[in-house]
């Protein structure tokens, strides 16, 4: 591989961003940033900005393709389309099923990641996240309710077994029964748990953190909300400052201000932007399955189909991570410095996979993103390969 260095207006750096010069790019992963021109191909992005690849932590599939599908060569073909669009590192993620399918959900991830010859060019599997099956019926949302079970850690050693130990993330209700010795268990073996599709107390959150806790799922959605007398999980997100909060910023499953709310709440450096996007991530209008139930997508937003056929509640997004990072920016929430590390360092950082993405680093992989100054993507880069559109 040959190598070269880019040119544009900013970089988002580890230290800060950097106002013009030069990001060398050698045999595919990155070199350093310096101010003067160097002796070799120049490739111009005068007036432009270029940041880590985008880092999304909580999606279920892309381009008709998910988790569910047990179907390795399908994770590959959405890793592929989630480049195309400034997603370079991603943990597919999984839904409530059985014990069983889970495991085989697991296996086909695991065997997408192992089967990658140095020829791929998409997103990484950076591991694992399994969101569910130790949820709570109140708030099960799109997940499937004949599968929830309580947390178990033999079971999960099992998915991790079949997952190669490529499982990074786990999300439970924090009022079922055994959640703080499970929480516990995986903390030890430094597996990040997440508190999610819950409608546990303040308290029973508070439980859980002191138990090793660190994130919650995607908050305001699927949880018990806000309420001066019972601050419930999002008064629990808001109020430890050390844990991460995730939010879907399509501007459909939270409101703008309430996005903003936890943001001044928490600080945008505990923020996590995920898309929580399903398989119909990509695609037109129309009717898909998702996690095992029919789901319509329209209007840029999908929801299950109730049993006469009608459309029901929201099961979950088609969003694209490089558009929550300008919807942040537009709605005037953080700087765009912010928003891009939201998606970037936050996320990684969130999941315990900033050793492998999240930044611009020597001697890391060159996967970065090339955006106008409005936070249009532009053009996106994996090991140093410009992605063709």
């Amino acid at each position: 591989m040959s190598t070269y260095a880019i040119h544009a207006g900013k970089f988002v750096l580890p230290a800060a961003v950097m106002d013009g010069g030069y990001l060398m790019v050698e045999d595919g992963v990155f070199g350093a940033w310096q101010a003067e021109e160097p002796a070799c191909e120049v490739v111009d992005y005068a007036g432009k900005w270029v940041a880590p690849g985008l880092v999304d932590t909580h999606i279920h599939g892309f381009y008709n393709h998910a988790t569910t599908d047990n179907d390795a060569e399908g994770m590959n073909i959405a890793s592929a389309e989630l480049a195309r669009l400034g997603t370079t590192s991603w943990l597919p993620t999984t839904f409530t099923q059985g014990v069983d399918d889970l495991g085989e959900s697991c296996a086909a991830i695991a065997q997408a990641a192992a089967e990658r010859g140095p020829e791929f060019v998409g997103a990484r599997i950076q591991g694992i996240y399994l969101e569910g099956p130790f949820f709570t019926t109140k708030h099960v949302g799109a997940q499937n309710p004949k599968f929830l079970i309580d947390p178990d850690v033999e079971v999960f050693h099992g998915w991790q077994e079949r997952a190669g130990g490529r499982i990074v993330k786990s999300a439970l209700a924090a009022e079922k029964p055994g959640a703080a010795e499970y929480i516990a268990a995986l903390d030890a073996e430094g597996i990040v748990t997440c508190l999610g599709h819950t409608d546990a107390t303040y308290d029973e959150c508070l439980a859980a953190i002191n138990a090793g806790a660190t994130c919650i799922v995607h908050t305001y959605n699927g949880q018990r909300g806000l309420h001066h007398r019972e601050p419930g999980v999002v008064g629990a997100a808001m109020a430890t400052p050390e844990t991460y909060s995730e939010i879907i910023c399509d501007g459909k499953h939270v409101h703008p201000a309430a996005i903003k709310a936890l943001v001044n709440a928490k600080g945008w450096q505990h923020v996590v932007l995920i898309t929580d996007c399903l398989a119909c991530g990509g695609m037109p209008e129309g009717n898909y399955m998702s996690g095992g139930m029919p789901v319509i997508l329209k209007d840029n937003l999908c929801h299950i189909v109730n049993e006469d056929g009608s459309m029901g509640s929201i099961a979950g997004s088609v969003l694209t991570l490089a558009r929550g990072v300008k919807n942040m920016v537009d709605w005037g929430i953080v700087t765009a410095e912010q928003a891009l590390r939201m998606g970037t360092e936050v996320a990684a950082r969130s999941a315990k996979i900033d050793g492998a993405c999240g930044f611009i680093k020597p001697g890391r992989d060159a996967d970065f993103i090339v955006l106008e100054p409005d936070m249009t993507l532009v053009e996106t880069y994996v090991g140093g390969t410009r992605i063709e559109k």
